[in-house]
């Protein structure tokens, strides 16, 4: 939107002096006698993509319902662009939360949900809304609730890429959608990304698919942060290996074992350790062979027992 800047347009610009976007400091969230989430502390940086992870009911939701103000922490210390965000619309303006149930008014066309948001996002892009509508197919002229499950996933997806909003969350939207046209949304994010970067998280399941655009990684488990880290450092501190269950064994005693597979006389363990060169040497002679641990089998080990299963 064009003109004089509005106080929405300025609680972004004063905060763009930040490294921070957002963050909890010991925040506690309480329903009854029920704690959805206890002692959560975080920043999230700007411009950069997150991944929000956990189980179901650890209380990723949770965490973001109160960082764009649609639920109010119990305790703590809660800040988005500097401010808090419950019933503050300056920072809210510059937010924007697409979840996998996400409703619409189901009387209104795509079209005018577009609109609408055109209205309510300061950063809206209708050419590259018009764009990304041809991309996932999306008829224009057709009523909301006579959208598909899978088409209602790519409106969301939609506004959510056009909204190029500084602090941008999907909680699981695009579940609806099937493998290529969740691939396109991962490409068309990532690209747009790089040309108007802006803070982006992203809460999934579906892990190995977006291990790739993640910058850095947020576990969420029982309603705490069990793992705060950049990516590539996560991915760093463990290996898979696979080979005779003696030498991986003995491999595995420099380490802290995160899960281990047997399969008759060998064995597929990932272990949380250093490896130096001489090692994979010296492994590589034994007949172990090594493999980077993927962000999805770290994730799982984080949120899972230690254990050992046979087949």
């Amino acid at each position: 939107m064009n003109g004089t800047m509005t106080t929405t347009e300025s609680t972004a610009a004063r905060f763009a002096g930040s490294d921070t976007a957002a963050s909890m400091r010991a925040v506690n969230r309480r329903y009854g006698d029920v704690a959805a989430i206890s002692d959560v502390s975080f920043e999230i940086g700007r411009n950069k993509i997150y991944g929000l992870l956990g189980r179901n009911g650890a209380g990723k939701t949770t965490i973001m319902q109160i960082l764009t103000g649609q639920d109010l922490h119990t305790s703590g210390d809660v800040e988005v662009f500097g401010a808090s965000p419950f019933e503050n619309s300056a920072v809210l303006a510059n937010v924007c939360f697409v979840k996998e149930s996400q409703t619409y008014p189901e009387d209104l066309r795509v079209k005018h949900v577009l609109v609408a948001a055109g209205h309510l996002l300061p950063n809206w892009d209708s050419t590259f809304a018009e764009t990304l509508l041809d991309d996932f197919q999306l008829p224009l002229s057709r009523k909301v609730k006579k959208l598909s499950r899978g088409m209602r996933s790519a409106l969301g997806v939609i506004i959510g890429l056009a909204s190029r909003a500084p602090l941008t969350l999907f909680d699981e939207p695009y579940l609806g959608l099937d493998a290529v046209a969740r691939q396109l949304f991962y490409d068309r994010l990532l690209a747009d990304y790089a040309e108007h970067p802006r803070t982006v998280i992203l809460s999934t399941h579906l892990i190995d698919e977006v291990a790739n655009l993640l910058e850095h990684v947020i576990v969420v488990e029982r309603g705490r942060i069990v793992v705060d880290e950049d990516a590539d450092t996560l991915r760093s501190r463990a290996v898979v290996a696979t080979g005779p269950f003696a030498a991986v064994d003995a491999f595995a005693a420099s380490g802290i074992v995160l899960h281990r597979e047997t399969l008759g006389s060998h064995a597929r363990t990932m272990v949380q350790t250093h490896v130096t060169d001489s090692d994979r040497n010296r492994l590589r002679e034994a007949g172990v062979e090594l493999e980077p641990a993927s962000l999805q089998e770290l994730v799982i080990a984080t949120t899972t027992q230690p254990k050992e299963s046979t087949v």
